[in-house]
């Protein structure tokens, strides 16, 4: 595997909101080669996310702070958990804008079919993953045609024969 050289990262402040992170641990890459960092659920008692229920929020007990409007961050499942669970975000995606410094909610949902087991989410459990992503915000310039054609065009969902 090539390695990259090393680049300078951006540092991003993180407030601690529920102390007990400090002994269940602080966002941190869980390997050398971790896109994301872990998420856990800081809630008091074990949750039941029954079938099919309304996705519930989920406090992460951590709040940050950017420092860089051109970074934000991206909540994601944890693999593992909505593939052998069924245990999945309520909203798919959550995105953290980078002027957002209140603390991140985990919005998670029990994919599984109604009738299925309850998912029971512990304290301290790893819930999501949140990665960072860089932010480009263009200016829009509002045209009557396209300066360029592409060889797809306007073709749409399965265009490509995909």
């Amino acid at each position: 595997m090539r390695e990259h050289p090393p680049q300078r990262s951006p540092e991003v402040e993180v407030r601690i909101l529920d102390p007990r992170l400090n002994d269940w641990g602080l966002p941190r890459y869980q390997s050398a080669g971790a896109a994301a960092v872990d998420l856990m659920a800081c809630i008091d008692e074990p949750l039941l996310i029954a079938p099919q229920a309304p996705a519930v929020l989920v406090k992460s007990g951590i709040a940050l702070n950017f420092g860089d409007m051109s970074l934000a961050a991206l909540v994601l499942p944890r693999s593992g958990l909505g593939h052998k669970k069924g245990l999945v975000m309520g909203n798919g995606t959550g995105l953290i804008d980078p002027d957002y410094t209140g603390e991140i909610m985990v919005s998670v949902w029990n994919r599984n079919p109604a009738g299925s087991d309850p998912i029971e989410i512990t304290p301290g459990e790893r819930i999501a993953q949140m990665i960072f992503v860089p932010v480009l915000r263009p200016d829009f310039r509002v045209v009557e045609a396209f300066s360029n054609e592409t060889a797809r065009g306007a073709g749409g969902f399965g265009s490509t024969g995909g």
